[in-house]
């Protein structure tokens, strides 16, 4: 049984996957308030909120259960989980182990075409940014860093990194509107571009770190406030981030 009434608006018909429909409902749900951390819900309430049959449901639940954002109770039952710091902490460790050599490898790369597509993805993310649209500017922001893993030719870390970000935004971490802005977000991406052109892999490196890492320890930041730990972020960091 669940613990209170959950408001939700049946799904749209849809071509594709109804699983990605209803992860996608959960998120908006969570990002808005209806849905709230440590309250109880059930599968049949959330299929009936949505107009869809309890497959697709549960499919996405175990999705999101996988990354950590739910967690499964007795009798169908499920709670809302908010990521944990140390999580983040090991999510940022891995970003940093392969975005920082990836960055390097791009800013030595005789591409004629990467600099042209650097600056038409930031413009895209500043356009998103005037405007206040974080989900069409987290989308863009990934596109910017999969350019410059793509030129560092490692798909495997490509793909790694597309799943660590997937991840994070499922957990709903974003530090967008809460302690920096868009445009801050934006303007850290500025000198990370502006090294790869200019073709100087050291500064494309501090670059990038600087931007890993303070993305990383301001999630950190308001993660610890829904918690009791007694930590602080450096020393949280600092554990899995030697």
């Amino acid at each position: 049984m669940a613990d209170e009434v959950l408001e939700l608006e049946p799904l749209a018909p849809f071509a594709g996957r109804r699983m990605e429909q209803a992860i996608a409902a959960v998120r908006a749900a969570i990002d808005d308030g209806r849905m709230k951390p440590g309250v109880k819900y059930s599968v049949y309430q959330l299929a009936e909120g949505l107009g869809i049959s309890r497959t697709p449901v549960r499919d996405a639940l175990l999705r999101l259960e996988e990354v950590g954002l739910i967690k499964f109770e007795a009798r169908q039952g499920f709670r809302i989980l908010l990521p944990q710091p140390k999580e983040i902490a090991e999510i940022f460790a891995v970003r940093l182990a392969l975005e920082l050599p990836a960055v390097r490898k791009a800013a030595t790369t005789a591409s004629t075409t990467l600099p042209d597509a650097l600056l038409r993805q930031r413009r895209l993310m500043q356009d998103a940014a005037a405007v206040g649209d974080e989900n069409e500017f987290a989308h863009h922001d990934l596109g910017l860093h999969d350019l410059i893993l793509d030129a560092a030719d490692n798909g495997r870390a490509r793909a790694i990194v597309k799943t660590l970000r997937e991840t994070t935004r499922l957990l709903g971490a974003t530090t967008a509107e809460q302690t920096r802005t868009l445009a801050d977000i934006d303007n850290e991406h500025a000198p990370i571009i502006d090294a790869i052109i200019a073709g100087d892999p050291v500064a494309a490196e501090a670059a990038m770190r600087t931007h890993l890492e303070n993305t990383g320890k301001l999630l950190i930041t308001q993660a610890l406030r829904t918690t009791e730990s007694t930590q602080s972020v450096d020393e949280i960091w600092s554990a899995v981030i030697p």
